[in-house]
């Protein structure tokens, strides 16, 4: 009989749950008692917490060097306050062995990053750097250039750090996810047994999530498209915050040792649902992943008592598989409830906080099935059937080629450009891909520009081409601040894919402001 009992990590045999076995990560100070609660309870599934700090590297510094360090931290999340190099000089961060290495020359918030420069999150002001595995990060200035006096160096004021697995465990008492005994493993634990559900595994990435929360995610179709849940991924500002990591899984079988992640950050936000709980993104650096493989959607209704599987990253774990429902070699993971109510399907298959956004596959086709996103046993998919139509349009289902794109898309780019004080245009790029033949003839351009005398600012919008369209001139009259609103342009002459570029110019002295975001709707 398949009844509710409370978490039970006794028999769970994992890469982490080793490690803390063998006594690698020191016992950490109790974690409030966190209240019994159900996964579903739909939120980001929290795995650390943001520390204060106030390190600086300066050129009068006698140090180029400074070390964060939290013993037991399963990661370490770095945020510039300040950032103003000298011309050739950067600034990486790094774990002490220098194997995850970021490199910044320039704060890329501001558009001053070098070419080949590291991919960053961005939440509130200044940036975030990509978050380096295990509990030390080192900040090195590397210096060649000579400074000038506006080249400060650099200010760390705070930073994110993951719990120990002591601390999670401690945190995730009362959670009710889990249904009798824990039967989820390390997914190479399965290799050579069930080497079609490893394979799947690999397809699927740990996302995290503002740098303290979690959720799990999936390359679906052969584009770059990822989906995850509404409640993990709800905005396009959101998704500038995550990393998503792939292939961070153990190793061996029950052993200490996750490999090195490949660590995405999110583009483009695409689709989503709150009522059905998904979102459809894609991420930068896609030919990083491209490597491993996606997943395809079993567009149909799921039938009582057919099995399934489920890969995710449960507790923010490396990649486990849910493929027995109690013990190895037992009764396997199966429907339940066909449909638990008008978007769901039921199973008593293993997950926990974490897991929401994780692939339920159908053992028959190896296809998705459902999109889990609710805990409690029975835990709870949204039904595939009921995805689909939605972003059909937006994605390859078949493995070969992608479908013709459809009209609109929205692209964006939230990265501050400053504008000099009655000096030389500046621009910021927005990159548009996937649309078919011209730019519609009303073109929306969603502009927002921070400045204190916008009078002074003349803006265009320049197509792909070199082609010009005037949004805006200067006036010496109008003294309100910023720039705020939407422009129609009839852009049906040009190619609607390539690089467009709004161009700002300030032709008066005495007051500043930077481009803070700007958007094409097609």
């Amino acid at each position: 009989m398949k009844i509710l009992r409370k978490m039970s990590r006794a028999l769970l045999l994992t890469c982490s749950a080793a490690a803390l076995a063998v006594g690698s990560m020191p016992t950490a100070a109790a974690a409030p008692e966190a209240p019994a609660l159900s996964e579903g309870q739909q939120r980001a599934y929290q795995v650390g917490e943001e520390q204060s700090a106030d390190l600086r590297i300066d050129y009068a510094a006698r140090t180029a060097r400074q070390v964060i360090s939290r013993p037991g931290s399963s990661y370490i999340k770095v945020h510039f306050a300040a950032f103003a190099l000298a011309k050739g000089d950067r600034v990486t961060v790094s774990d002490p062995t220098g194997a995850e290495t970021y490199t910044y020359s320039g704060d890329p918030t501001k558009g001053l990053a070098a070419s080949g420069d590291s991919l960053f999150t961005r939440q509130g002001d200044g940036f975030w750097a990509m978050s380096i595995t295990g509990d030390t990060a080192i900040v090195t200035l590397h210096r060649v250039g000579k400074p000038s006096s506006k080249d400060t160096g650099v200010v760390v004021d705070k930073y994110f750090r993951g719990y120990s697995k002591a601390e999670q465990v401690e945190r995730d008492r009362g959670i009710l996810s889990v249904c009798q005994t824990d039967a989820r493993r390390d997914a190479v634990c399965y290799q050579q047994s069930h080497p079609t559900e490893y394979g799947k595994s690999k397809s699927v990435a740990k996302i995290l999530y503002n740098g303290a929360s979690h959720c799990t995610a999936w390359r679906v179709g052969s584009t770059n498209r990822l989906m995850t849940n509404n409640h993990c991924i709800g905005s396009s500002s959101e998704l500038a915050s995550m990393e998503m990591w792939f292939d961070y899984a153990c190793a061996t079988c029950g052993g200490n040792n996750p490999k090195p992640a490949v660590k995405v950050t999110g583009a483009q936000f695409l689709k989503t649902s709150a009522s059905l709980d998904y979102t459809l993104f894609s991420v930068n650096n896609f030919a990083s992943i491209e490597s491993f493989g996606y997943l395809l959607l079993d567009v149909r209704a799921p039938v009582r008592n057919e099995r399934i599987y489920i890969s995710g990253h449960g507790d923010g774990d490396p990649n486990e598989l849910s493929i027995f429902e109690d013990t190895q070699g037992g009764a396997t993971c199966d429907v339940d409830n066909p449909a638990s109510d008008s978007i769901n399907m039921g199973y008593y298959c293993d997950t926990s906080g974490g897991s929401s956004g994780s692939p339920v596959f159908a053992a028959s086709s190896n296809k998705v099935i459902a999109l889990h996103h609710l805990g409690g046993c029975l835990n709870e998919g949204t039904r595939i059937e009921l995805i689909y139509p939605e972003i059909k349009d937006l994605i390859d289902n078949g493995g070969g080629t992608p479908p013709p794109p459809p009209p609109g898309g929205k692209f964006e780019n939230l990265n501050n450009v400053n504008i000099p004080d009655a000096g030389a245009a500046v621009t910021s790029d927005v990159t548009v891909t996937g649309q078919a033949g011209n730019a519609p003839s009303t073109l929306k351009v969603n502009v927002d520009i921070k400045h204190t005398w916008r009078g002074d600012l003349v803006i265009d919008l320049v197509a792909p081409d070199g082609s010009a369209y005037r949004l805006k001139n200067s006036s010496s009259n109008d003294s309100a601040d910023n720039v705020i609103t939407t422009y129609t342009v009839n852009a049906s002459t040009e190619v609607a894919n390539g690089t467009w570029k709004l161009k700002v110019q300030d032709v008066a002295r005495y007051d500043t402001g930077y481009i803070d975001a700007w958007s094409l709707q097609f």
